[in-house]
């Protein structure tokens, strides 16, 4: 029987905006194809998840902190924290190790905030995915595709800083680093094109 992960992003932010959902919404399917558990932490009292996440098997929403949830250092030691100032990357033998996968919502943010710094300092051990900023969403994929198909990180196909074009005349470049599908275009989650494109005059920030 295959061993079951978690990947928990803790969200900080007392919203949950509609790039956020839509990573999120990726997230969970993307989990829930596997076989896991994707997990929302340190929620305010009273959220409701939206349809698109709630209504997926793999999702589950948790008021709790991460520090709460794994409260023993025998617990906390089969956590991973995606940390960029870890001293060592991620890697398959990782799969091993841990059980729980812990994005601290700084990876989706330009420019980055250390907001892992805090669970750093809790004794979370730490992993890097590599020098270039992600989205939320790739940082999970990223972290899957090691630990569960065993990828290491520099065998995975990237794409760094794209440029969408959305007509011959408007193109906006991301700021962050994502996995290459087979025809080497950005896996971005469903509908996240769309909202750059109707929101193109606001800053990447104002989307989260």
């Amino acid at each position: 029987m295959p061993e079951r992960k978690t990947y928990i992003v803790e969200h900080l932010d007392p919203e949950l905006g509609q790039w956020s959902e839509l990573e999120y919404a990726a997230i969970a399917r993307e989990t829930q194809r596997a076989g896991n558990t994707f997990m929302l932490s340190s929620l305010p009292a009273g959220f409701q998840a939206p349809p698109r996440l709630s209504g997926i098997p793999a999702f589950r929403a948790e008021t709790r902190g991460v520090e709460e949830m794994y409260g023993t250092d025998e617990l906390r030691s089969r956590v991973c924290l995606l940390d960029p100032q870890a001293e060592k990357d991620l890697n398959p033998d990782d799969k091993r190790e841990f059980d729980v996968f812990l994005f601290g919502g700084i990876l989706g943010d330009d420019p980055p905030r250390d907001r892992t710094s805090e669970l750093r300092k809790k004794g979370f051990k730490g992993r890097r995915l590599g020098p270039v900023q992600m989205t939320t969403d790739t940082a999970v994929r990223v972290t899957r595709m090691v630990v569960e198909e065993q990828f290491t990180l520099n065998k995975i196909p990237y794409t760094d800083f794209p440029e969408l074009k959305f007509n011959e005349h408007e193109s906006t470049q991301m700021p962050f680093r994502y996995v290459k599908d087979d025809d080497g275009n950005p896996i971005m989650p469903e509908g996240m094109v769309d909202l750059i494109k109707k929101d193109a005059d606001k800053s990447i920030d104002d989307l989260f």
